[in-house]
């Protein structure tokens, strides 16, 4: 099993002002929805997304909760052509100046949603301009990690960004097209632990067969957090070494 990762799903507490947001500074979409009686999802693209692209998922529960945004999860990150354009024209627009490319050191910069969520604006030269590019997630050991992703899931390790205190790991599957998105995993190097908190919700990836990758995943010793049976045989749930709830939805 290798799927690409379909979506990135992120709790919101205002739903209008989340989708207003989205649509007026990264020109989102919907592309689809589901309500049921506690909660909302909504999902999100440009127009022109890759048919490998992944979406955002805006989770909204009715009963006017609120979230903490924890340390296990970083950001997403979305593409532009140019960097400096892209950043001045979401300040023109109103966005908060959060990073600018100038303190990221020239080639990327970064933004908040209303929710805190950090947006990372990458220049790449593929994809759908703000086209989801990459997922951060934080973990406590990087060899962990990058064993789980690639024995679980099979993917491949595609990059890695070596800092003084840190170092950043790309992985995605083998024969994903460059539009996919990547998980980039961040270890620091000071041996610190995370919090997840319940602001982010988890990551998705792509099912052929639902039951039969469930399957796969169990004889490798995934954790058996949801099941098939229990969500309704719509999709499931495992859980990586550090908590992130990772979704397999089967898609045609």
């Amino acid at each position: 099993m290798s799927g690409t990762l379909d979506h990135t799903m992120m709790r919101v507490a205002d739903l209008d002002e989340s989708l207003d947001w989205y649509r007026t500074h990264l020109d989102y979409e919907e592309m689809g929805r589901w309500e049921a009686d506690t909660f909302t999802n909504v999902f999100l693209a440009p127009e022109d997304v890759h048919d490998e692209g992944a979406v955002l998922e805006l989770t909204y529960n009715h009963d006017g909760r609120s979230y903490e945004l924890g340390d296990a999860w970083g950001h997403i990150a979305v593409r532009v052509e140019d960097v400096y354009d892209a950043y001045e024209e979401l300040m023109d627009a109103g966005v908060e100046d959060y990073r600018d490319p100038d303190s990221c050191g020239g080639s990327y910069a970064f933004v908040k949603d209303p929710d805190g969520h950090e947006i990372e604006i990458v220049e790449r030269d593929h994809g759908a301009r703000w086209s989801l590019d990459h997922t951060m997630i934080r973990v406590e050991d990087a060899d962990e990690a990058l064993g789980f992703w690639t024995r679980k899931f099979e993917y491949q390790h595609t990059g890695r960004w070596e800092s003084d205190t840190f170092a950043n790991y790309f992985v995605k599957p083998e024969d994903a097209a460059p539009e996919a998105m990547a998980v980039e995993l961040t270890y620091n190097y000071d041996g610190r632990s995370y919090e997840l908190g319940d602001a982010w919700g988890h990551l998705a990836v792509r099912a052929d067969d639902l039951h039969e990758e469930w399957e796969t995943l169990m004889e490798r010793e995934a954790e058996d957090y949801r099941d098939p049976d229990s969500c309704d045989d719509r999709y499931a749930f495992t859980k990586d070494q550090d908590g992130h709830e990772i979704e397999l939805v089967e898609r045609d």
